[in-house]
């Protein structure tokens, strides 16, 4: 079947927008076809500095023809009714037809179409799409255009199984040609399929995969790291950017002046990677920034790229300058003495200024110091310093640098090392991949300050909402479940309402990669008195085990039948079957076994959970699955007699208090 080429050829889209456009183009291509009756077998999308293309293969010639039939209304209706179905329809009434049904005679609208030329179909696609394309950030770049393109656009190539499919849009009409390389190529080159499209831009230095773009510059970045001894410091995020700005990347290696080398390292690598793109190198034998840096430029230079190399450092003198002076300038004032400025640093409109903040955050790091063992007065002394780094110049320029920039002014200012590493880690984790802080003072910070983010923000108001979270509080929230997890911190949260039920949820997420299923977590967090992330972990571990066992699975579907039978009689009865039961009612012999055997599990749980001995509580619960299914098949819940009726009915509501005193069984799922 025919394929379909596309390429919108433009100015330089900015790299951030690019992996984006590639999936916008994709989705809103599928979605238009899709909506017009089309399979095909594969597409792709493409994304580099200054071009976005679609490749569709296995695309039919034509849409499907279609026949529709639409239910009109009955034959003795209203005339109105039938006046509104004949407009709706496009047809008069002798072309209706008449259909017999249970419920009387109506009238049948047979609409046959045939399918369009595809080629017919895209002029009308691909207009529309370019016309709704969600660009972040878009331009008019010429009087009177009444539509928008991420940068100004030179040309369009658009064929359909190698012939031209002929459409325009802002002022630009489609053709057959596109142009390779800004320096490297000259000309226009013609390509009317796919396979001599790629082929084609390569020969004129244009790697059209962002993918094979990243591969390069890697490789580049490494080998060239390798010839001076050295390896490339991974920064994913700027691999990702540069394969975005160069269509033929090429690297090459410069120097760092040695003037720069006292400056901390993240102040160099930061600043290189803002405002340059340069990758750091480091000494693959102390694990030290060395004083060169990888660029990538989008050129092959005659002279080696002796030229480029000098010119980009010259321009790197000018921006670690920069650093240097907000270096040398930020140690000549004390952390303690920057306190104060945060008076002028709102954190929110409802929470206060950073120094409030700060306030809150050391008297909470002090409380919980004393409940984990960490020294108080340095927990307190770090969350005092902790945000003073905010007022500094480094950090105003690199906010990134936060945390990291504190460590090093509170060690010149000579406070106690594990004051500074606590303000750099009180951050930590800053993602599912970063390490949490170990130390107690540290710990203590951390929390502190994440519990007072989530408590604040949650009392005014400002929850986060679907995909929305712009105060990252369930970062923040997993932070806490991962520090109290990872340390086997006995520290019990003390939230409750919205902010409990928002922490089982992050809880979730946390434990899905172990395999944890949700609802059990639910149904602990359900007994409304488990704050304690580390004993509900493993209550939850132990409870998941059960449940795997045939005792585990049988015994919650007998819980599951005790619950709908309580369930149903107790809203016949309106009232709540409470375990109150008569031994004296007992006359038959599995339910006198199941009262016995609940007798004996109820007595022995409660002290087991109390002692955490969690996978013995199970082994009460596993010694109940006899009992409740010998009752179940030989015991009548709902006899004759009311009060034996009702004394089963409680033997049934104490099998399910017995249970609710591991897990709400409610709640589990299966």
């Amino acid at each position: 079947m025919p394929d379909l080429l596309l390429e919108l050829f433009s100015e330089e889209i900015p790299a951030r927008m690019q992996a984006g456009a590639a999936r916008d183009l994709e989705r809103l291509m599928v979605g238009a076809l899709t909506d017009r009756g089309y399979l095909f077998e594969g597409i792709k999308a493409f994304a580099g500095p200054r071009r976005l293309t679609l490749a569709i293969a296995g695309l039919p010639a034509k849409q499907k023809d279609v026949r529709d039939e639409l239910k009109g209304p009955k034959l003795d209706a209203p005339q109105a009714a039938l006046d509104g179905f004949l407009k709706k329809t496009g047809l008069t009434r002798d072309q209706l037809k008449i259909e017999k049904t249970p419920k009387g005679d109506v009238y049948i609208a047979v609409i046959e179409r045939a399918g369009r030329e595809t080629p017919h179909v895209l002029v009308e696609i691909i207009p529309e799409l370019m016309a709704k394309f969600p660009w972040p950030k878009s331009m008019r770049w010429k009087p009177g255009l009444s539509v928008r393109w991420v940068r100004p656009l030179h040309s369009i190539l658009c064929t359909f199984d190698g012939e031209l499919v002929p459409f325009s849009f802002a002022g630009v009409s489609s053709g057959l040609h596109t142009r390779g390389h800004r320096f490297l190529s000259e000309g226009k080159i013609e390509a009317k399929r796919f396979d001599d499209y790629a082929q084609k831009l390569r020969a004129a230095h244009v790697v059209l995969e962002a993918d094979e773009r990243a591969a390069i510059i890697f490789e580049g970045v490494k080998q060239a790291a390798f010839v001076h001894g050295l390896e490339m410091i991974p920064d994913e995020g700027l691999l990702a950017e540069v394969s975005g700005l160069a269509e033929w990347p090429v690297v090459y290696v410069g120097t760092i002046p040695e003037e720069f080398m006292d400056v901390p390292a993240e102040i160099l690598q930061t600043s290189m990677r803002t405002h340059q793109k340069y990758f750091s190198l480091r000494d693959p034998k102390t694990g030290k920034m060395a004083n060169r840096f990888a660029l990538v430029a989008n050129m092959i230079a005659s002279d080696g790229g002796k030229e480029i190399v000098a010119g980009n450092e010259r321009v790197l003198r000018a921006r670690l300058s920069d650093a240097k002076f907000f270096w040398d300038e930020d140690r000549k004032h004390s952390l303690e003495s920057r306190v104060e400025k945060l008076k002028g640093i709102v954190f929110h409109a409802k929470l206060g200024t950073q120094l409030e903040r700060v306030e809150r955050i050391e008297k909470l790091a002090g409380e919980i110091a004393a409940k984990i063992g960490a020294d108080v007065e340095m927990a307190k002394r770090a969350a005092r310093l902790c945000k003073a780094d905010l007022t500094t110049g480094v950090v105003g320029e690199f906010p990134e640098l936060q945390g990291v920039m504190g460590r090093y002014y509170a060690l010149h200012d000579k406070e106690d090392t594990s004051v500074a590493d606590a303000i750099r880690n009180h951050y930590k984790p800053v993602g599912p991949g970063d390490a949490v802080p170990t130390d107690k003072v540290a710990v203590a910070m951390a929390l502190a300050d994440k519990l007072d983010a989530l408590t604040g923000f949650f009392a005014a108001g400002e929850k986060p909402t679907g995909s929305g979270d712009p105060f990252a509080l369930r970062r923040a929230a997993l932070g806490v479940i991962r520090i109290l997890l990872e340390n086997k911190l006995r520290l019990p949260l003390a939230v409750d309402g919205d902010l409990l039920s928002f922490f089982a949820d992050r809880l979730k997420v946390a434990l899905k990669e172990k395999g944890v299923r949700h609802d059990l977590i639910d149904a602990v967090f359900g007994l409304g008195h488990e704050g304690d992330l580390v004993r509900l972990v493993a209550r939850v571990e132990a409870l998941q085990a059960f449940l795997k066992t045939d005792d585990g699975a049988n015994l919650l579907a007998g819980y599951k039948r005790a619950a709908n039978i309580l369930k149903v009689e107790e809203k016949r009865d309106n009232k709540t079957f409470i375990s109150e039961v008569s031994e004296t009612l007992l006359s038959e012999p599995a339910e006198r076994a199941l009262f016995a055997a609940l007798a004996k599990a109820k007595s022995a749980i409660a002290p087991l959970l109390e002692k955490e001995n969690f996978a013995a509580a199970m082994q009460q619960m596993a010694a109940l699955r006899v009992p409740v299914d010998a009752f179940f098949d030989g015991v009548k819940v709902n006899a004759d007699d009311k009060r034996v009726r009702e004394n089963r009915l409680n033997l049934l509501a104490s099998l399910r208090a017995t249970l609710h005193q591991v897990a709400e069984f409610s709640k589990i799922e299966g």
